[in-house]
C-alpha cells in the first residue's frame, strides 16, 4: 500500500498541513494594538478656505482620544464645494464633519444625513442643532443651517460624542 493512498495517507497529509499552518501562525509577528492611521487635515481646511466665499468652520484641536482619519474636498450639487473631515472617536465609532454652502441647504443636509426626518434639537454650547437618526444605518446626525453655510456632523457615534465635536467647532476668518 502506498503512503498517498487510503485513509491513513489522507490523515497524515491533513496533519502535516495543519502543523504547517500552526507553525506559520506561531512565527508570524502579530500586533495586538489597534492602528488607525492619523491624517492631518490642516492643509485640506486651508485649501478649502481659499475656494469658498465664507469663513470655514473647523475644530481648533481634535477632541480627546479622537483620531482624524480622513479628509477631502468634494464637489456638491450646483458646483458647490464640500469639506469632509472623518474621525474615529474615543469609543472607536465613526464621525464625519461636512460643510458646504450648497443650495438648497436642506438638500445638502438630507444627503449627508441620509434622512430628511428631524427628531428635534440638541443644545450644544447654547446653540440648537437639528437631530436626525437613520435606524437601519445606526446613523445619528446633527445639522446646523447658517446663512452662508450648512454644518453637518454625522456617524455611528452617540449623541454625546457628536455634541463633543459640535462644541469645539470654530469659524475661521475668511482670508
Amino acid at each position: 500500500m502506498r503512503f498517498t493512498q487510503g485513509l491513513y495517507g489522507y490523515v497524515v497529509a491533513l496533519f502535516i498541513c495543519l502543523a504547517g499552518a500552526g507553525l506559520f501562525l506561531l512565527i508570524t509577528p502579530q500586533s495586538r494594538e489597534e492602528h488607525i492611521p492619523r491624517l492631518d487635515y490642516s492643509i485640506t481646511v486651508a485649501n478649502f478656505g481659499h475656494s469658498v466665499p465664507y469663513g470655514v468652520w473647523a475644530p481648533p484641536r481634535d477632541p480627546a482620544n479622537w483620531v482624524p482619519n480622513s479628509n477631502k474636498i468634494a464637489k456638491g450639487e450646483n458646483g458647490a464645494q464640500v469639506l469632509h473631515l472623518g474621525y474615529a472617536t474615543a469609543a472607536r465609532q465613526h464621525v464625519m464633519f461636512a460643510q458646504s454652502n450648497e443650495q438648497p441647504a436642506v438638500g445638502f443636509a438630507n444627503r449627508m444625513a441620509n434622512s430628511n426626518k428631524v427628531l428635534g434639537t440638541q443644545q450644544v454650547g447654547g446653540v440648537a442643532w437639528e437631530k436626525r437618526f437613520r435606524e437601519d444605518k445606526n446613523q445619528r446626525t446633527l445639522v446646523r443651517v447658517l446663512p452662508d453655510v450648512t454644518l453637518v456632523i454625522t456617524g455611528t457615534a452617540d449623541w454625546a460624542e457628536l455634541g463633543e465635536l459640535a462644541a469645539i467647532l470654530q469659524q475661521r476668518p475668511k482670508g
